[in-house]
C-alpha cells in the first residue's frame, strides 16, 4: 500500500500543531505557506517535505488530501481552489464567515464527489465523547442545561470577534450532544478595545424539548477557564479542561418531586476516567481513514454549515442588543 501523503496549507500557531501530528502518523509530504521562514524552520526539521508558497504550485505532487489551517478570511477561496482540482480537505474553524460561502463549498464537495471535513476538534475529544455516551446511555437523564465557559487573556482577532474565535466548538459541541438546531438565540457582549469587534459575549441557545444553554466567551479575563457542563434530570457532568489533570465529574444531584415540592437530591460523586488519546490525533487519523472516500459522518460540511448559522444568529442578535 502507498504511503498517505497529505500537504498542510498554513503553518502558523495552529498550522504547525497539524504539521507535527500528521508527522507522527507518518502522513507528512507537503506544507505551503507565504512566510519562507516557516518554511525553511519545517523544511530544516522534516527534510522530507516539500515547502511550497502557493497551493496552486502543489497539484503536480499528487498529494492524497489538505488541511488548511490559515486564517478564517482566506478559508473560503482556498477550500474553494482545493476542492475544484479533486482534492479531499479538512479546513479549520470556521469554515468560512458566513453561511452562504459555507453552501457553496458543500455543494462544491458533493459535485466532485471529495470529502469536506471542518476541523472541530473537540468533537473527537474523548472526555466529550464520554458525556456523549452519557447521555445516549441514560446515566444523566434528560437533557436539561448545559453551559460552557471558553474565558482567557489570549489571542486578540481584529478579523473576527471573540464569538466567531471561541465559540464554534462549543455551538458544534451543543450540536453534538441535542442533534438539533437551536429555536431562539440571544446574545450580549461588550466591545471594548475595538469598536464592533466584540471582547466578550454571553450568549443564550434555547432548543426544542426546553433544553437551554449559555456559551460565556471572553479574550479579556485575567485567568484561562475552560469549563463545560451538562445538567440532566438524573445527574450532572463537568468537565473542566483548564485545569490540572482536566478531570470530568459525575454528580449524583437532581431533583424529586414529593407532595407537589421540589426536594433536591444530592448522593456521590466520582471521577469518570475517559482515553487519553489527543483530539487532533484523532480527528486527522479520522480525516486519513476516510481518504477513501467514504462519507465523513463527524465534523462534515453539513454540520459546519449549521455551526455557521447560528455564529451569524447570534451576531444579528449582539448588534441588535447594542
Amino acid at each position: 500500500m502507498n504511503k498517505i501523503s497529505i500537504c498542510v496549507v498554513g503553518a502558523g500557531n495552529w498550522g504547525k500543531n497539524h504539521i507535527n501530528t500528521l508527522n507522527q502518523l507518518n502522513c507528512l509530504a507537503g506544507v505551503v505557506d507565504k512566510d519562507d521562514n516557516r518554511l525553511k524552520y519545517f523544511k530544516e526539521k522534516f527534510p522530507f517535505i516539500k515547502t511550497y508558497n502557493l497551493v496552486k504550485d502543489t497539484f503536480d505532487d499528487n498529494y492524497n488530501g489538505y488541511v488548511v489551517a490559515t486564517n478564517a478570511h482566506s478559508h473560503f477561496s482556498i477550500t474553494k481552489l482545493l476542492i475544484e482540482n479533486n482534492q479531499p480537505v479538512l479546513v479549520e474553524k470556521p469554515i468560512t464567515l458566513n453561511s452562504d460561502d459555507a453552501t457553496t463549498l458543500h455543494n462544491l464537495a458533493i459535485d466532485k464527489n471529495v470529502n469536506l471535513m471542518v476541523g472541530h476538534v473537540l468533537l473527537f475529544h474523548p472526555a466529550f465523547k464520554k458525556i456523549k455516551s452519557l447521555i445516549e446511555d441514560g446515566t444523566l437523564g434528560e437533557l436539561q442545561y448545559m453551559y460552557s465557559n471558553r474565558l482567557n487573556l489570549g489571542t486578540i482577532r481584529t478579523e473576527e470577534n471573540v464569538f466567531w474565535s471561541f465559540a464554534p466548538h462549543d455551538i458544534a459541541l451543543f450540536q453534538y450532544f441535542t442533534n438539533s438546531f437551536p429555536e431562539k438565540i440571544t446574545s450580549r457582549g461588550n466591545d471594548v478595545l475595538q469598536n464592533g469587534v466584540h471582547d466578550t459575549t454571553i450568549t443564550t441557545l434555547e432548543y426544542p424539548n426546553h433544553v437551554m444553554g449559555h456559551i460565556f466567551v471572553s479574550w479579556l479575563h485575567p485567568f484561562k477557564e475552560h469549563r463545560f457542563i451538562v445538567v440532566g434530570s438524573k445527574g450532572m457532568i463537568r468537565f473542566e479542561d483548564s485545569v490540572e489533570g482536566k478531570p470530568l465529574v459525575l454528580y449524583d444531584k437532581s431533583v424529586d418531586w414529593k407532595d407537589g415540592k421540589p426536594i433536591p437530591h444530592s448522593g456521590s460523586t466520582r471521577h469518570i476516567e475517559y482515553d487519553d488519546k489527543m483530539p487532533l490525533t484523532a480527528e486527522l487519523q479520522y480525516f486519513i481513514d476516510h481518504l477513501n472516500g467514504d462519507p465523513i459522518t463527524v465534523n462534515n460540511s453539513e454540520s459546519a454549515i449549521k455551526v455557521i448559522k447560528i455564529l451569524e444568529l447570534a451576531t444579528n442578535s449582539l448588534l441588535e442588543n447594542k
